[in-house]
């Protein structure tokens, strides 16, 4: 491991991370709900869920679903709406004083990642914007955002245009150039890019009924470590320093460095900590030791 990556605290987006550990979207909530059960300071910082501009209910249940891989759900975005979370889960985010926030933001039309945005402007104790990319594209049938460049350089540029916070564009490893779709978010005005989202499953129970009540969902869990690990390493070569949060796969201080070492400059735990939420912490104890 290089002595650059060994190093936990790290100044990116602006601010000042104490370590690179993060929650990855959907797993940490609002950080309230996980208040008490771990210590939220500790971390270097979470991105919270998805936000939207008006309320999700969400998919009908079962949303989750473990197998020996790892997991796969289709929660739907399900989330409160702008105006809740401006109102409710913002202020108590604020009062955080050493783990940093960024807030995951989704849109079903270009005109509400926008919206959602803007709105945001003004909200204290935000440090960056995730802009999920992984959403269907509700004026073209359902095709998410993030597979079309035109359409990825379109958001990020008009989110760009009306906010003055870091953005990160959040990737699917469905893609079959995901560097170059890297480069169109940054030349975009993107300041950085979270590598990846999960990946397109599905799976039926002894019935031949589909395991979750979606249908399909979405992978995660250890088998995206390798996956993940590669597309940073792929951003990175073709777009030197531009920062990677390193998403997918991650149960210990040793699949941290993994990211690290390809490039990224911060991690986000997702599946590992909803099954153990004090994992985490013990990642960050791990890698203050060497």
């Amino acid at each position: 491991m290089t002595k650059a990556a060994a190093q936990l605290p790290r100044l990116i987006f602006g601010a000042q991370f104490q370590n690179p550990i993060l929650l990855a979207a959907g797993t940490a909530g609002f950080g309230r709900e996980l208040n008490g059960v771990m210590d939220l300071e500790a971390l270097g910082g979470l991105v919270t869920k998805a936000v939207s501009r008006d309320p999700r209910q969400g998919n009908k249940s079962p949303r989750v679903a473990e197998f020996p891989g790892g997991m796969i759900n289709a929660i739907g975005l399900a989330n409160p709406g702008l105006d809740h979370v401006l109102a409710d889960e913002l202020p108590w985010l604020a009062r955080l004083k050493q783990a940093r926030v960024i807030v995951n933001v989704v849109g079903f039309t270009e005109d509400e990642y926008v919206q959602v945005v803007q709105a945001l402007e003004s909200a204290e104790g935000i440090t960056a914007l995730e802009l999920n990319l992984s959403c269907p594209n509700t004026a073209r049938g359902g095709i998410e955002f993030g597979a079309e460049p035109a359409c990825v350089a379109r958001i990020v540029e008009r989110c760009r245009a009306v906010t003055s916070r870091p953005l990160v564009a959040k990737l699917s490893p469905a893609l079959p150039d995901i560097a170059g779709m890297a480069i169109v978010a940054r030349d975009a005005g993107a300041d950085g890019v979270s590598l990846v989202n999960t990946l397109p499953g599905l799976l039926y129970d002894d019935r031949g009924v589909p395991r979750l009540g979606n249908g399909n969902g979405g992978v995660s869990g250890p088998s995206l470590l390798p996956i993940g690990v590669l597309a940073t390493r792929r951003v990175q070569e073709k777009a030197p320093g531009f920062p990677v949060i390193g998403v997918g796969g991650i149960r210990s201080a040793a699949d941290v460095r993994q990211y690290l070492n390809a490039g990224a400059q911060l991690v986000a735990i997702g599946t590992a900590a909803l099954a153990d939420p004090r994992l985490p912490e013990r990642i960050i104890r791990e890698l203050e030791h060497g």
